[in-house]
């Protein structure tokens, strides 16, 4: 029975990820990755219905935000190119990068929210100790495996997915110390998923583009490391034992993570894309006759006005509009939440491609019923927890499994196309 509670509901939180991810396309670097990766937590802790989970949900949402984010400094293009290639050692070279970047999102991510999940009275995470550990973990594995043994994955682009690799080792080391046990696998099979979904979605992106269906492709390799990152990310979670925390916060908490949330990652969003020459161009390009510089204008406040009432209201409703000190957040304030701020999301993707003026980007739409389909089921599963423990011996069959995959899929893309767009060989 718990199995059967278990598919669907794991299923609606890696659609929930995977159309944030989707939408992430749009919206590049750190900031992009923590708005899309903070889905992840939110969907997770709906399909749970908890109350001790709602009491924390903005933490919990911050952490996978955060650790999500992270990975974004991580540079992938190239990497996507290899996947590209003709022959198969670069090719193969190409996905295996693609799964290990891909691995270090879900692994911070997935860990960082699992850590948060583990946070009780009885056993507290020490916050400023884990970050000072993690910062210091990647400045040394960037500086041995770069600067000293050159191990170069994409040059001569930036190589920090060293950094991230560094902050994860020192993580998993914080959880290992602190037998953070189901943070390690929550850690773990959002790892697993995130990597296999990024090499995946190369190939899909591959043969899309073999098949010369015009859709945009790239967003469908998005979709995919979302889809089976969220989709290791609750299943870790759903398979774990937690502990009991608090069924109600102290409404001060809520301060700083509302603030980063709803306020400044959507700043920096709208700060780093909403660029004057992106938008006029963009608007150019399927309307040379438009008034691109007043409709970008208009865009451009639109956006910024949008994220100035959401986070206005957002502290209105949890922080001003409660006289207590201890404030208890239930199901319904949790699911208008996770649904306002997937809306928002959504509305900036379409107003940064201008697909509320034109059908060009039918992807757009296809979030909304994403939206639609999430908002519907999410209400009606509630998985059972079980507590499958750590198994090293089966993750490491299951890694040698993936890469096995990897290298049939590896074949039948190089068979079935010829020197592409976008191709690119590390090795000659």
């Amino acid at each position: 029975m718990k199995s059967q509670k278990l598919f669907p509901a794991i299923v609606i939180a890696a659609i929930s990820l995977a159309t944030a991810w989707a939408i992430r396309g749009q919206f590049g670097h750190e900031q992009g990755a923590a708005w899309a990766g903070s889905f992840g937590a939110l969907s997770i802790v709906l399909l749970a219905k908890r109350q001790d989970w709602y009491a924390k949900i903005f933490q919990l949402t911050l952490a996978s935000a955060a650790g999500w984010g992270i990975g974004g400094i991580a540079s992938y293009g190239l990497v996507v190119g290899y996947g590209r290639s003709t022959e198969f050692g670069n090719a193969y070279y190409g996905l295996v990068m693609l799964f290990i970047i891909g691995g270090l999102f879900g692994l911070l991510g997935g860990g960082l929210f699992g850590i948060a999940l583990g946070d009780s009275k009885e056993k507290p995470v020490k916050w400023y100790n884990l970050i000072v550990e993690m910062t210091i973990g990647g400045i040394i594995f960037y500086y041995l495996l770069i600067e000293e043994f050159g191990w170069l994955m994409t040059p001569p682009r930036g190589e920090y997915w060293a950094t991230c690799l560094g902050m994860a080792i020192a993580m998993f080391w914080y959880m290992i110390r602190q037998k953070q046990y189901a943070a390690i696998r929550v850690a773990v099979f959002a790892g697993f998923g995130a990597g296999f979904g990024f090499a995946f979605g190369n190939f899909l992106q591959v043969m899309g583009h073999v098949s010369k269906i015009k859709f945009n492709f790239w967003n469908v390799m998005e979709y995919s490391i979302g889809f089976f990152g969220g989709l290791g990310m609750a299943y870790g979670t759903f398979t774990s034992e937690w502990p009991v925390s608090e069924m109600k916060t102290n409404r001060n908490k809520l301060i700083a993570p509302l603030l980063i949330l709803t306020l400044i990652i959507p700043f920096f969003v709208w700060d780093q894309s909403f660029e004057t020459k992106r938008l006029v161009e963009t608007i150019q390009s399927f309307d040379p006759v438009a008034d691109a510089a007043g409709i970008t204008q208009f865009v451009q406040w639109i956006a910024l006005l949008l994220i100035l009432l959401t986070s206005g209201y957002w502290f209105y409703h949890f922080y001003f509009n409660n006289n207590e000190n201890s404030i208890a957040i239930d199901h319904q304030d949790a699911i208008r939440f996770f649904l306002a701020h997937l809306g928002l999301y959504t509305i900036y993707s379409i107003l940064i491609t201008c697909a509320f003026m034109s059908l060009y980007r039918i992807e757009q739409y296809l979030y909304i019923i994403n939206i639609l389909v999430i908002g519907f089921f999410i209400r009606k599963f509630q998985p059972g927890f079980t507590n499958r423990g750590l198994n090293f011996t089966r993750w490491a069959i299951n890694l040698i499994f993936i890469l096995a995959f990897l290298a049939v899929i590896v074949v039948v893309a190089i068979s079935s196309h010829g020197e592409l767009i976008g191709a690119h060989n590390r090795f000659e």
